[in-house]
């Protein structure tokens, strides 16, 4: 008998619904994003990950279409164990992450003095890289 593959993104899962924020009255997230990092844009609302910014989780589902701006409502992983698009700075293992450019995540940054007032933005650990693909993490 060999060894069992494990489904580690079904460990710790924690799903929350946000409204999705609109741009000049257009959803910022659309069908193309599920999978992506988003971030916090406003009270109760999400968009995608952009670089610098602190994920706050994955998209993992939308309602509606996107046919249906303004009406749609994104669900969000927001804890547990996830895989996540990389880009360069490519995280690496045991690191921490933070938003890339179009719902990607990359590695942290060094801590600084110029760290915000609410703490270090970093978020997660890095259990796993798939070269420049993915990486998988725990968001906590």
């Amino acid at each position: 008998m060999g060894i069992r593959d494990q489904n580690l993104e079904a460990a710790g899962a924690l799903y929350l619904t946000f409204a999705i924020n609109q741009t000049a009255g257009v959803d910022d997230l659309k069908d193309v994003d599920l999978g992506k990092a988003v971030k916090l844009a406003d009270n109760f609302k999400v968009t995608a990950g952009t670089d610098g910014a602190l994920i706050i989780g994955k998209l993992v589902a939308l309602t509606l279409t996107d046919a249906d701006s303004g009406k749609r409502k994104a669900t969000v992983q927001v804890a547990g164990v996830m895989k996540l698009p990389v880009a360069a700075t490519y995280p690496v293992l045991g690191n921490r992450i933070v938003g890339a450019a179009a719902g990607k995540v990359k590695q942290a940054p060094a801590l600084a003095v110029n760290d915000p007032a609410g703490g270090n933005i970093a978020r997660g650990t890095v259990i796993a890289v798939n070269g420049t693909t993915d990486c998988t993490l725990i968001l906590n």
